[in-house]
């Protein structure tokens, strides 16, 4: 029997400060987490088993699928079944400025769904990634971006102003603030617990229900987050390592590739010069 081999490709376009994912041939299981960026991407082939926001879903090809950031997830085979799977990362600040382009609004656009079934707009996804890869011209770039983002925005967004409080409660929304700022610490439990006036066990339970990973869950995230823009900016990864937090590189390694996909330094690589790929 012939096994495909998996393949793992990143690119990131300086004309739209986008970046363009794929996985091909992928079995592996991806742990709960989240991203501090939109995903909007699209399932080609294969099938999977999505929890998101505590919701559970069975995605197939043709099924869209809407992260917003810090929209807790996870993911598995079916079956044992490969993933074909193409999608964007956009920042909130680049997504924000498209939309105030686009509607002129200064919000937060916020999507109520994370997938839809066999949608169309997938086929625009397609297309904007292709133009990517190929290095199609700026002006053709930035036409595909801002006809996605405004399908996306007018069938799928919620306008959500800043001002406007969700989400957490205010105690757990601190302690979320307290993993950030001290990500490279090793934090304990008894430090939140301390913070938050919260016996473990409730803070665990309540920091979970309401922001959909555990505290440790979320400080990973943090710390693969943080590590992520260390390596955009040119750090090693074993610099990266050691900044955010992680206790050696095999550790960092393993928790990378699980999160992202790839390996730090095929992340890195898509921000070099000489190679826009994330390798396989």
């Amino acid at each position: 029997m012939l096994y495909q081999q998996e393949q793992r490709y990143a690119y990131y376009d300086k004309d739209l400060d986008i970046e363009a994912y794929r996985l091909s041939g992928i079995v592996q299981k991806f742990p709960n987490h989240f991203h501090d960026y939109y995903v909007v991407g699209f399932i080609e082939g294969g099938r999977r088993h999505l929890r998101c926001r505590g919701k559970e879903y069975q995605l197939s090809g043709g099924d869209l699928v809407l992260f917003n950031p810090k929209d807790s997830h996870q993911c598995a085979p079916v079956n044992g079944e490969t993933l074909e799977y193409r999608a964007l990362n956009i920042t909130e600040k680049r997504m924000r400025q498209a939309a105030a382009d686009i509607t002129g609004r200064d919000f937060v656009p916020h999507f109520g769904e994370n997938t839809v079934p066999r949608c169309d707009i997938t086929a625009q996804i397609g297309t904007l990634y292709r133009a990517i890869v190929e290095e199609w011209p700026k002006m053709e770039k930035e036409e595909l971006f801002y006809l996605l983002i405004e399908q996306l925005l007018a069938e799928f967004a919620q306008y959500r102003e800043d001002r406007v409080p969700a989400g957490p409660s205010e105690v757990i929304r601190t302690l979320c603030q307290y993993i950030e700022d001290n990500y490279s610490q090793a934090i304990t439990l008894d430090e939140l617990a301390d913070l938050s006036d919260l016996s473990k066990s409730y803070l665990v339970r309540s920091f979970t229900r309401q922001v959909g990973v555990s505290p440790h869950r979320y400080l990973q995230s943090v710390r693969i987050q943080k590590a992520k823009k260390m390596l955009e900016q040119g750090a090693s990864p074993i610099e990266a390592a050691g900044q955010a937090g992680f206790s050696d590189q095999s550790h960092f390694t393993n928790s990378f590739k699980g999160f992202i996909g790839l390996t730090p330094k095929q992340y890195q690589n898509i921000f070099s010069k000489d190679d826009r790929t994330g390798g396989q």
